[in-house]
């Protein structure tokens, strides 16, 4: 059995009563029906839209796992798709979770794909504001919000704290490791899947501020405006953030190809370094008489030749910052 609750004259009246006295409740114009459904099957949610009057398409896109975060506005009732976000630090991936809710003039249906969507969290936000509950639908729609939102605002908050220990990589001493390489790749995923539930939530919220008429009166109205500010926030820090972590990408490839270049360029410098005491030692290796041939200081003059002739190499190698 789903949970339920009844509110008349926005005073909380009765909860946990059957599904079935939903419609009972109903026929009084002043009382206000919640009730929520957690991975319904299809006879359940038709059985619910025969006694709401639901859309059958409706219906379907709260069958349909995956849907884009919308608001679709029908006749009788409106049909709202959203996701909470959930992010684990030690992984960098970001979980989301998928709900639905049907909105009528006197009920709020809401439909959950996973327990993970906590609607506890939802009725604790209902139950701080039991002054807004008069105003019916749009109270209970705000509640339902305000935690999506929040969410949101929580799951990009973590994600910027990744990409502050990520930042700190970018000039250390130390190569970029494996570990660095895949937490930065699991960060700008878990981005990616944030914007794309972020984002619609603008267009979701300031749907619900232009027709808040239709699901009760105006003082809702700045409430609502709260909840888009915070969605605005949203998303401004989540594009922010996803530049961010590609700036922080390219920075890692850039260090990485100055320390290949320093490493090349040393490499080359002690090749060059080592290549003098071959060529003098290959020089006098000739099956031929040379200056000092037979004779104890030739051996010294092609020694002092390999550490002069090194001595000088190295110091200008240093002088270019080559060592």
């Amino acid at each position: 059995m789903g949970r339920t609750r009844l509110y008349r004259n926005g005073t909380l009246e009765a909860e946990g009563f059957p599904v079935a006295d939903v419609s009972e409740h109903l026929k009084d114009p002043s009382a206000v029906v919640w009730f929520d459904m957690c991975e319904p099957t299809r006879e359940e949610l038709q059985e619910i839209s025969e006694e709401l009057g639901l859309h059958e398409l409706a219906v379907e896109d709260a069958l349909q796992h995956k849907q884009r975060p919308k608001l679709d506005v029908y006749e009788s009732h409106k049909f709202l798709n959203i996701y909470v976000a959930e992010f684990d630090p030690r992984t960098g991936r970001l979980d989301i979770t998928e709900a639905s809710a049907f909105i009528t003039t006197h009920a709020l249906v809401t439909v959950r794909n996973s327990e993970r969507f906590s609607i506890d969290e939802v009725t604790r936000r209902w139950d701080e504001s039991p002054s807004l509950a008069e105003h019916g639908v749009a109270f209970l729609v705000h509640g339902l919000l305000d935690y999506v939102v929040d969410s949101h605002f929580v799951a990009v908050e973590a994600i910027d704290e990744q990409i502050e220990a990520l930042e700190e990589t970018v000039f250390d001493e130390r190569p970029v490791g494996p570990a660095d390489q895949r937490r930065t790749f699991e960060v700008r995923k878990s981005l990616v899947t944030l914007r794309r539930v972020v984002m619609p939530m603008r267009e979701v919220v300031n749907t619900l501020i232009r027709r808040n008429t239709e699901m009760g009166d105006g003082v809702m109205a700045p409430y609502f405006q709260d909840v888009y500010d915070q969605v605005l926030r949203a998303t401004e820090w989540t594009e922010s953030l996803r530049d961010m972590v590609g700036n922080i990408r390219e920075a890692h490839l850039t260090m990485q190809s100055n320390r290949m270049n320093l490493i090349m360029k040393r490499v080359t410098s002690w090749a060059a370094i080592i290549a003098v005491p071959t060529m003098i030692t290959g020089f006098y290796g000739q099956n031929i008489p040379f200056p000092g041939f037979g004779h104890p200081w030739g051996f010294w003059m092609s020694m002092a030749a390999i550490v002069v002739v090194s001595a000088v190499l190295y110091r200008s190698f240093r002088k270019r910052d080559w060592l």
